[in-house]
């Protein structure tokens, strides 16, 4: 018996992709995808999701790369305009299980702590989740198993009795490790019909 939901948020419900942006600072794709993968690389931003200062980060970035000062400043600078809106189909299911109160709602996200209260302003929906743990502001990322701790411990919740949903297969692994069941997101259709196998949305 699941009865409680848990969301990942990036990837899942909202659209978050740095290309957004950096589409309308380089012209050349070839430079944003280097840039991306060696200046302002995945492995750099899990840093600032884990909760190194964007300012620091920053900081350094520029002293390495002086020719790209301007494009570093702009991943906090201008760091809303790496989300272009919502997975409405997604939200849409998440809706559901909080109108029908069947479930508790709840969220993981790996989410710079600095960045996190403009998502909070952007998308209302996140007012459905009981309690959404942040990687920033635990200093502690996913798919490390103690963040999925933090969230059991904080609001007295059986693994077991839990689904977690990821857009990331090492997360979605982590939360089975934790004893969760969990779903590897893909699209909302597929999410839709797992719910619907796992009886947690109510059929009209």
């Amino acid at each position: 018996m699941i009865d409680f939901v848990v969301f990942d948020l990036g990837g899942v419900l909202i659209d978050w992709n740095p290309r957004y942006l950096y589409r309308k600072l380089f012209d050349d794709p070839n430079e944003i995808e280097y840039f991306l993968t060696k200046i302002c690389h995945g492995q750099w931003n899990e840093s600032l999701d884990e909760g190194y200062p964007f300012a620091k980060a920053c900081q350094d970035k520029m002293a390495e790369f002086p020719n790209y000062r301007d494009a570093i400043e702009a991943y906090w600078k201008r760091w809303p305009e790496m989300l272009n809106g919502v997975h409405q189909g997604t939200v849409d299911l998440l809706e559901q299980i909080y109108q029908s109160q069947s479930h508790r709602l709840f969220s993981i996200t790996n989410w710079s702590a600095e960045t996190f209260p403009t998502a909070r302003q952007l998308f209302p929906f996140l007012g459905y989740f009981e309690d959404i743990v942040v990687s920033g502001e635990e200093k502690l990322i996913k798919p490390n198993v103690g963040i999925f701790q933090i969230l059991f411990e904080r609001n007295q919740l059986m693994p077991r009795k839990g689904l977690f949903i990821d857009d990331n297969a090492k997360n979605v692994d982590a939360a089975r490790a934790c004893g969760m069941q969990a779903l590897h997101f893909t699209t909302s259709e597929q999410l839709k019909s797992d719910l619907d196998s796992l009886n947690i949305l109510i059929k009209s």
